[in-house]
């Protein structure tokens, strides 16, 4: 009786702590891992003692497990083909011949710094691999990088989450038979794979026909729903790990794929309660994990334990991102920001810990110490510091743009949108039309496809915290209404409309849209290159050779000094064209004094424009 009351006691708790550590998360947005870390040491028994491996019986490998389950078919249900197939190089390069990297070094480091076996090293290896999304998510919260810089980040978690879990479960099962043929571990390979693949397909196919065709109550559906998918996901995992063991991770992970990219009702509601179940089934496996873990473990790892930490974080990280992302589509701050992020979570630590568990189970207690060991000190090492550090390490490599966000993707919208990236502003063009969005992206912009008057549309796209709303389409009407919804839902700081009839133009400002004619900026242009050519043909430079930037004074170097002053400081080729103050823009005389909060406009060469934007506002 006692003990059933404090296992009570123990879950209550746990599934306390699993909850406040969300809500801590959400509200200082760091993972919340490291919050159920934390939680796990103080309740395990290095510290107060009240989880221990024996806490739970026997039964605690059942739970684990379960766990894993129901966490990795949450990453796979969120893995999406089509993301996928639309994927650029880099993506896929970081996802196959990066995790390759990740894999080999990491094992490597392993066996020579802590002198592992080959296969407890690169089981481990397999493991530190997956980032996830996790704990990815709350950083790229903090940190609003360009999508590209996201996309990349997000897929990667996703994908490695998945494919580590399964290559791990076929490295663990070789140690456990004591395979080393490699003919024999091909087999192994393909047995558990194979059997996974196909429970998990017969699972999914189950799951699909019940939420499709049968009737699950009118009433009550969206629930029911939920509940289908739940028990199809455990189910998938109990029978193929009761026809071969270990097979019970990639029959969910292939019940999550085709199921998430199945045409399926209710599949919001099905993803919010897979996400609350997830938050649950992970406090019980991270706590387990703090339970596992012996202190003296990680004294012993000592220094090669840093090292492995070292190698993982400051040295493959950096080589598989920059080889993954070579040429131009990224910048050598974004490179270094990506390398520098890779935080390891929920993947590494739930699975080790059902396999720790399993490995104590079947004598190799110092296989199963290393594992825990090593994969708790890069969990914890890399989400404090990569995780904790992920803003002032954005903001040192100035990866933080500017948000633009652009309704309509035709060429006035494309143009536009590759100026601006050009200046290394992250854009996002809204488009519905298949045939224009094909052909953004195949220039290389990112495009959220939808209909920008709808305000869903313009929320999921990132309106929320764009900086600057342009309406560009060819409908003066939709232009407007965008205008419209952006500032009294949204309240960018900047909006812009596109008003092709010139009559309309009055009609717009006095409704607060700052409004640009085509007619009229067409007429415009050619004047200026009837009356002033030579600006003109200069003007066509910007954003090659010339550029004309306006920035906020901030420099204390150049606060309350003349302009007479500042011109010998700044770059050679460039100068101070305009001042504003006080809504006021004019031409500086050179006794104008500089103060804190101006906005000068400085022109010349392109990069001489770059260097003086970053002596006048040395945090832009």
């Amino acid at each position: 009786m006692a003990a059933g009351s404090n296992l009570i006691y123990i879950v209550a708790a746990i599934i306390g702590i699993g909850v406040v550590s969300q809500i801590l998360s959400d509200r200082f947005q760091i993972p919340s891992v490291l919050f159920l870390i934390a939680s796990g040491i103080v309740l395990g028994p290095e510290v107060l003692g009240v989880v221990n491996p024996d806490s739970f019986g026997g039964g605690l490998s059942a739970i684990v497990g379960l766990s894993v389950a129901i966490i990795v078919f949450e990453g796979a249900f969120h893995l999406r083909i089509q993301k996928l197939r639309e994927a650029p190089a880099a993506t896929i390069r970081v996802i196959t011949v990066g995790a390759m990297i990740a894999l080999l070094g990491t094992a490597a480091a392993i066996h020579f710094l802590l002198g592992s076996p080959w296969p407890v090293s690169f089981l481990i290896g397999a493991l530190l691999v997956a980032t996830g999304p996790t704990v990815i998510a709350p950083i790229l919260e903090v940190v609003p990088a360009r999508d590209r810089v996201e996309a990349l980040l997000e897929t990667e978690g996703i994908v490695n989450d998945v494919t580590a879990a399964i290559l791990a479960v076929v490295i663990f099962e070789t140690i456990v038979a004591d395979v080393t043929e490699p003919g024999a571990v091909l087999t192994l390979f393909a047995e558990r794979l194979g059997i996974g693949v196909v429970v998990g397909a017969v699972v999914a196919a189950a799951m699909v026909y019940g939420l499709r065709y049968v009737d699950l109550s009118p009433g009550n559906a969206p629930q029911n729903a939920r509940l289908l998918v739940l028990a199809g996901a455990l189910v998938a995992y109990g029978a193929a790990d009761f026809i071969a063991t270990e097979a019970g991770i990639a029959a969910v992970a292939t019940a999550g794929v085709l199921l998430g990219n199945a045409d399926i009702p209710y599949e919001e509601d099905i993803s919010a309660f897979k996400g609350d179940v997830t938050l649950i089934v992970l406090s019980f496996v991270f706590i387990a994990l703090a339970a596992l873990l012996d202190f003296e473990t990680l004294v012993r790892l000592g220094l090669g334990g840093l090292g492995v930490v070292a190698v993982v974080a400051l040295v493959l990280r950096p080589l598989l991102m920059f080889l993954s992302t070579r040429g131009d589509r990224f910048t050598t701050g974004e490179k270094w920001f990506m390398s520098l992020v890779g935080p390891r979570g929920i993947i590494p630590a739930s699975v080790a810990t059902l396999f720790a568990i399993q490995l104590r189970a079947e004598g190799l207690t110092q296989a199963a110490d290393t594992l825990v060991g090593t994969v708790f000190l890069v969990i914890l090492v890399t989400v404090v510091f990569e995780g904790g550090l992920a803003r002032q390490i954005a903001e040192y490599l100035d990866v933080i743009p500017m948000r633009v966000l652009i309704v309509g993707g035709g060429k006035v919208g494309r143009t536009l949108a590759e100026r601006l990236e050009d200046r290394g502003e992250n854009v996002v063009l809204i488009e519905h039309d298949p045939d224009i969005i094909q052909i953004a992206r195949n220039a290389g912009h990112t495009v959220h496809q939808g209909d920008g008057t709808d305000t869903d549309v313009l929320r999921s796209a990132g309106a929320g915290n764009a900086k600057i709303v342009v309406a560009a389409t060819g409908d003066d009407d939709v232009n407007l209404l965008v205008a419209q919804l952006a500032n009294s839902k949204f309240d960018p700081e900047t909006i812009i409309a596109r008003a092709n009839n010139p009559n309309n133009v009055d009609a717009f400002e006095e409704l607060g849209v700052r409004t640009i004619s085509s007619v009229l900026a067409t007429a415009h242009a050619i004047d200026n290159y009837i009356e002033r050519p030579a600006l003109m043909n200069w003007m066509s430079e910007i954003g090659r050779s010339g550029d004309v930037q306006e920035i906020e004074v901030t420099s204390e170097e150049i606060v309350g000094r003349t302009v007479r002053d500042i011109g010998p400081e700044l770059p050679d080729g460039c100068l101070i064209a305009l001042v504003a103050r006080d809504g006021e823009t004019s031409v500086p005389s050179a006794d104008y004094t500089v103060q804190r909060g101006d906005r000068i406009t400085v022109i010349g060469g392109h990069d001489a424009v770059r260097e003086a934007m970053a002596f006048v506002h040395p945090d832009a």
